[in-house]
């Protein structure tokens, strides 16, 4: 074998690697549009809701930007998600909404806690 095809070999992996990088920031860019739309939040909301300009708002979403975990942090905190149910319900391609409704609890009293479970199971009950 020509000294050539190692490294013939080893350009094509590293732009394999780029490619599926490039494909994962794009992938995730989308999952966070959609979970911004689904909130009905413009990119400047969620910006101010982040605290993050709304330059690596739409950077992101683009998949022009690979976050950092202080900007994921911030994130999370804009589309008020926890970054478990961020990264869970992007992994698995679908909105977890229990995840995001626990999310949504975990922030609220006792007494609004209680409330809450009032209404589920008013809703429910198949009485």
């Amino acid at each position: 074998m020509s000294r050539r095809g190692p490294k013939l070999s080893a350009a094509i992996m590293a732009k394999n690697r780029l490619t599926t990088w490039t494909k994962l920031h794009r992938r995730f860019g989308d999952h966070v549009r959609r979970m911004r739309n689904s909130r009905s939040l413009t990119q400047e909301a969620l910006a101010e809701r982040s605290d993050l300009s709304v330059d690596a708002i739409r950077r992101i979403e683009r998949g022009a930007f690979s976050p950092s975990l202080d900007t994921l942090g911030k994130l999370s905190v804009g589309l008020d998600v926890s970054l478990k149910t961020l990264f869970h319900s992007f992994e698995s391609e679908r909105a977890d909404g229990v995840a995001e409704l626990c999310d949504f609890l975990a922030s609220r009293s006792g007494s609004e806690l209680k409330l809450a479970w009032r209404v589920l199971q008013a809703m429910f009950d198949e009485r």
